[in-house]
C-alpha cells in the first residue's frame, strides 16, 4: 500500500462496522419445518417486512446466505431522501404517465415522514439527523436537469428544493468544480450499521427468527404452500418474500433477470477534526452530484471524518485499489485535503432496475421489494412494509411502485457482462461535459 494514501492501520472493512458489525452467522442450527412467511434476504427490506408482519402477529423466518445485515444495508453511505433521488438516472421522467408519476413522488415524500415515525415506534437509535441534501451540477447543462427536479419536488408542497448558482456552491461544499447545484431540504443521514442492528432487534422482539449463513437454493409451489430449499434443508412456507436486491441469486431467476448488481465503493478519511470538516462541508449535509459516474459523500456522525463513495470501478476491484482511486477523486474535488490519508475502504452491491425505479409486488405468488437504484435506506424500509401489507391482505391502496411493469432485457440472465462498456461510456460522457477527474498519479 502507498503510505501517502493509507494509514498504517488501514482496513478493507466498512467504517460502520467498527461500532456495529453484523452478528455471527448462525447457519448450523436446524431450521423449522414450517413457517408462516419465509423472507429471503436479511437486509433493510427483509427486516422491515418482518417487523410489519410481526406487528400483525405473523412470525417470519428471515434467511440470508451471509450474516444478517452483511450486505449493502450496512455498507451504504447512510444518506436518506424522499423523492429527491427518485429516478435520478432517468432523463425522461416527464414521459411517464403523469398521474402515476405524481403518485410515486407523493408516496416517496410520505415515506420520508413515515421513516422518522418508524424509528421512534421501533426504538431504533442510529444517529438519525435531518440534514438536507446538496447535489452538485458537474456541468452547466446539468443545472437545467436540477431545475426540473426542483419543480417536481416543490409541486408536492412537502419539500423545498432550491437551485443554487455557481457563486453559492461554497456555501455548501469547498470545491470549485461544481457549476451550481440543488439544495433539497427533505433529506437526512444515519449510521447504517446501527440502523440494521436496530431493525434486527425489533424483528426479533416481534417474534421473527433471523438466520444468517443459509443459502436458499430453490423454490417450488406445493399446492397453496411453498417449498423453500436451502443449504440446511427444506422449509414449508405459507408465503415467500424476495428481498435480496444487489445479491439476488440463481434460486430466484425471474427476479435476478430484472436487476443489475453494481459494486459501489467507499472510503473513510483519517480523523480530520470537526473544525476542518465544517470548513469543507459547512452545513454538514449529505452530498451527491449529477455525473454519470457520480460521487456521494457526507461527514461521519461525529463530524470528524469525511465518508466518500462512488463508482471507482465497473469491474469487481479489490478494496485497496478502489480506495486509492476514491482518494484521488476526493482530493481532486477538495484540494484542501491534499495529504489526507484513508483508514477504511470497502465495497457493496447496489441493484439497478432497467427502468431505474424501485419495485414492489408479486410474481407467481412470490412477493418482492427490489431495485433501490443506489438510494435504498428509506425506499427499502418503505417497500418492505408495503410488501408485508400485501401479504396481510391489508385494504390499503396498493403502492404506486407496484403498478408498473418490472422490465428486463432480452437475453439477460443476471450477469451484467456489459458493465465495463457502460462504465467506459459514462466516463466518456462526463469528460465530454468538461468534468475534471482525479489527478493521473492517483489512478491505479
Amino acid at each position: 500500500m502507498n503510505p501517502d494514501l493509507f494509514t498504517p492501520d488501514f482496513v478493507e472493512r466498512p467504517y460502520w462496522w467498527e461500532l456495529a458489525p453484523p452478528p455471527p452467522a448462525n447457519g448450523l442450527q436446524p431450521l423449522p419445518e414450517t413457517a408462516d412467511v419465509v423472507i429471503i434476504g436479511g437486509g433493510i427490506a427483509g427486516l422491515s417486512t418482518a417487523i410489519e408482519l410481526g406487528r400483525s402477529g405473523v412470525k417470519a423466518l428471515v434467511l440470508d446466505r451471509e450474516a444478517i445485515g452483511w450486505g449493502a444495508s450496512s455498507r451504504n453511505g447512510g444518506a436518506l431522501s424522499g423523492a429527491g433521488s427518485l429516478g435520478r438516472a432517468r432523463s425522461d421522467l416527464h414521459t411517464l404517465d403523469a398521474r402515476l408519476l405524481e403518485e410515486m413522488v407523493e408516496e416517496a415524500e410520505s415515506s420520508f415522514d413515515d421513516f422518522e415515525t418508524f424509528l421512534r415506534r421501533e426504538g431504533v437509535e442510529c444517529c438519525f439527523r435531518k440534514t438536507g441534501r446538496f447535489v452538485g451540477a458537474h456541468a452547466p447543462k446539468a443545472l437545467d436537469t436540477l431545475k426540473r427536479r426542483a419543480e417536481m419536488l416543490n409541486r408536492t408542497g412537502r419539500d423545498t428544493a432550491t437551485v443554487l448558482e455557481r457563486g453559492r456552491v461554497h456555501e455548501e461544499v469547498a470545491t470549485d468544480l461544481y457549476h451550481g447545484g440543488l439544495l433539497i431540504e427533505r433529506a437526512g443521514s444515519l449510521h447504517p450499521g446501527l440502523y440494521v442492528q436496530g431493525l434486527a432487534e425489533a424483528a426479533l422482539g416481534l417474534g421473527s427468527e433471523l438466520r444468517g449463513g443459509i443459502t436458499v437454493t430453490g423454490l417450488e409451489k406445493d399446492g397453496t404452500r411453498h417449498r423453500v430449499h436451502t443449504s440446511l434443508g427444506e422449509v414449508a412456507a405459507g408465503q415467500v418474500m424476495v428481498a435480496t436486491n444487489g445479491y439476488t441469486g440463481e434460486a430466484t431467476p425471474w427476479h435476478r433477470r430484472r436487476l443489475v448488481p453494481v459494486a459501489s465503493y467507499m472510503i473513510a478519511t483519517e480523523p480530520l477534526g470537526e473544525e476542518r470538516v465544517r470548513a469543507l462541508l459547512p452545513r454538514l449535509r449529505v452530498y451527491g452530484d449529477t455525473k454519470k459516474v457520480l460521487y456521494y459523500f457526507r461527514p461521519s456522525p461525529d463530524f470528524t471524518r469525511i465518508l466518500f463513495g462512488g463508482r471507482a470501478s465497473f469491474i469487481d476491484a479489490e478494496a485497496t485499489r478502489s480506495a486509492a482511486r476514491l482518494h484521488g477523486f476526493l482530493t481532486g474535488l477538495m484540494p484542501e485535503l491534499a495529504g489526507m490519508r484513508v483508514t477504511h475502504g470497502w465495497k457493496g452491491n447496489v441493484a439497478f432496475a432497467f427502468d431505474y425505479m424501485p419495485h414492489v409486488g408479486q410474481q407467481d405468488g412470490i412477493h418482492y421489494a427490489l431495485g433501490c437504484n443506489g438510494s435504498g435506506v428509506v425506499t427499502m424500509t418503505h417497500l418492505g412494509r408495503c410488501a408485508a401489507r400485501q401479504m396481510l391482505g391489508a385494504p390499503n391502496r396498493a403502492s404506486a411502485f407496484s403498478r408498473m411493469p418490472f422490465p428486463t432485457m432480452r437475453g439477460y440472465s443476471g450477469r451484467p457482462w456489459f458493465l465495463p462498456l457502460v462504465g467506459a461510456s459514462y466516463q466518456l460522457r462526463d469528460r465530454m461535459d468538461g468534468w475534471r477527474s482525479a489527478p493521473t498519479k492517483t489512478r491505479q
